[in-house]
């Protein structure tokens, strides 16, 4: 097989992490999210850039599932990353978190899922890294997500785009 120059895959991941950016910036612009929609973000947590309390990053050293639901606030969205308010345990903290730190994005209102290929600083697999849907408030997301019974997690996760194919 020829090599591949071009990166298709990382081209992929970017214009995909764009969908994402797009969706918290029209989040962040009105305040508030439209319909049942709800968003489940999984991110490394000592990825580069990341910011998050000393108490979070103690009790996820590795990643950590956010839920933007009802209460959120302070969205801020740039090119690299976006900014949030969240309570967890009735405690109010600031998250910055780089696109390139998210493994995955859920929206349960629609089953949108996107996985992202993130490799790990020191190169381990996660294998607890399934997002699973549940109804919660923002204040109780830092209950990490858990894999399905009897599931591991891959390494090289592929994003299937059939999502985006045109129906025949």
């Amino acid at each position: 097989m020829a090599q591949d120059h071009i990166r298709y895959d990382i081209l992929a991941q970017d214009a995909l992490r764009g969908v994402i950016r797009k969706v918290l910036t029209e989040v962040g612009a009105t305040g508030r999210l439209p319909g049942d929609h709800h968003f489940f973000i999984t991110f490394l947590t000592g990825a580069p850039g990341v910011r998050i309390s000393q108490h979070l990053k103690s009790k996820y050293p590795e990643q950590m599932t956010i839920v933007i639901q009802h209460q959120f606030w302070d969205m801020k969205v740039t090119e690299s990353q976006f900014e949030i308010g969240l309570s967890f345990s009735d405690v109010p903290e600031k998250l910055v978190i780089p696109f390139n730190a998210v493994r995955g994005f859920y929206d349960p209102s629609v089953n949108f899922e996107l996985e992202f290929d993130v490799p790990l600083a020191d190169d381990e697999e996660i294998t607890s890294s399934e997002i699973t849907a549940y109804p919660v408030t923002a204040e109780h997301a830092e209950e990490p997500a858990a894999a399905k019974d009897g599931e591991e997690k891959k390494p090289g996760s592929v994003v299937s785009l059939d999502a985006f194919r045109k129906k025949q």
